[in-house]
């Protein structure tokens, strides 16, 4: 990581590239989301390489990120790493202490409730997030009822595209299918 960090903090330099200077946390946002979506595709392709490039891509955003918080006295890189380091062992309870985990469910109902101890939003759903990620997660935390394939058809019937779209959604979550998944992969036959 060093390494990288060295990198960026030239390229960020007096005698470095004029666009990494004048990148911003607001300016790189579009960057982190395109970095994140594409490391998605490559998992999703499977190709070894390629998922090792697209994750480069997005600790390159890390890094870029780290350098224009040093630069401002903000935080720093050693920072970023403590919080997160931080955080897995405490949120890792059945590993670090004495708790006990036995499942996966177990798992995750015991890493909701610490971030609840925590002071975080359990419920706190990300705006950046895919429409359909998003709408997922909303309707899941509403506790929406899964839709039936009639409730679709009655939408698209009063022309109400948004509201078929919504129940899509809810469809998907009743048979057990990602529907932000699912959506990529049918674009992805079609590309």
């Amino acid at each position: 990581m060093e390494r990288l960090l060295a990198v960026m903090r030239r390229l960020r330099g007096p005698e470095g590239c004029p666009w990494d200077r004048a990148q911003t946390h607001q300016s790189l946002r579009p960057y982190l989301l395109e970095e994140a979506a594409e490391a998605v595709d490559a998992i999703g392709e499977g190709d070894p390489r390629a998922i090792a490039e697209e994750l480069g891509d997005v600790l390159l955003q890390v890094a870029f990120h780290a350098v224009i918080a040093e630069e401002s006295g903000t935080f720093d890189y050693p920072q970023v790493e403590a919080l997160i380091v931080e955080k897995l062992i405490r949120r890792h309870p059945h590993v670090f202490g004495d708790a006990k985990a036995e499942t996966p469910e177990a798992v995750a109902t015991r890493w909701e409730a610490i971030k609840a101890a925590e002071g975080k939003a359990q419920d706190q759903i990300p705006r950046a997030l895919g429409a359909l990620a998003r709408a997922t997660a909303i309707q899941e935390k509403l506790g929406i009822p899964p839709a039936h394939p009639q409730e679709v058809v009655e939408a698209l019937a009063q022309d109400n595209l948004a509201e078929a779209l919504w129940r899509m959604v809810a469809l998907c979550r009743e048979r057990g299918v990602n529907p932000e998944v699912l959506l990529r992969e049918r674009c992805n036959q079609a590309s």
